[in-house]
């Protein structure tokens, strides 16, 4: 199964999002992206828009409880956090764009560490180290586009602080049906309380 490692941000906090990408898709040229959206569609409410802390591509179904495991130690380790969503950016000279974060991102970068040494230990061969930079995507595109009157609106969007408190599991179910812009669904495989709680 295709696996990642995620922070969720709580509802509210995703209302948020949703009313700043509402504005975002009424600028000029909004209809040449494909916009990710709140809510993945699947039963248990993960979002499409998440922080992913490492990515694990496919997974034998036998390393998964261990994965697991390493996961809920990694969580352990780490104290909850506080950050909020606060501007934006992009990636690939357009290809993505993004919402980003402040706050204890020291506290992100290292639990990010973590997973990815978690999945190590598991027996997962993980692409080499690069450093962290949370952000949640919001909007694709295949071809480079100008992005920045999206970063220039997203620059001063600030949303509230939450407690990151769980370490998320998800799988990521990729689109069939052959419809352009469908998006992956996201479903919670496992969630991990941060802190010694955890």
């Amino acid at each position: 199964m295709r696996l990642f490692a995620a922070v969720l941000p709580p509802e509210d906090v995703l209302q948020e999002l949703a009313a700043e990408v509402a504005a975002l898709r009424r600028l000029p040229g909004a209809d040449g992206m494909r916009w990710t959206g709140r809510a993945g569609g699947s039963p248990d409410g993960v979002a499409d828009w998440h922080f992913t802390l490492a990515f694990y591509g496919e997974v034998d179904d036998g390393l998964v409880p261990e994965l697991t495991a390493r996961l809920g130690r990694a969580a352990a380790r780490t104290e909850p956090f506080r950050i909020a969503l606060a501007g934006g950016g992009q990636f690939g000279h357009g290809r993505v764009l993004w919402a980003g974060a402040e706050g204890d991102l020291g506290a992100m970068r290292l639990l990010a560490e973590r997973a990815g040494a978690a999945a190590r230990k598991a027996g997962l061969a993980m692409d080499e180290h690069r450093h962290y930079k949370a952000h949640l995507t919001v909007a694709r595109s295949r071809d480079a586009v100008d992005v920045r009157p999206y970063v220039e609106s997203l620059r001063a969007f600030r949303g509230r602080p939450w407690t990151v408190d769980e370490l998320v599991l998800v799988r990521s179910h990729l689109p069939t049906s052959g419809v352009p812009g469908e998006q992956p669904r996201y479903e919670a495989v496992a969630r991990r309380s941060l802190g010694a709680a955890g």
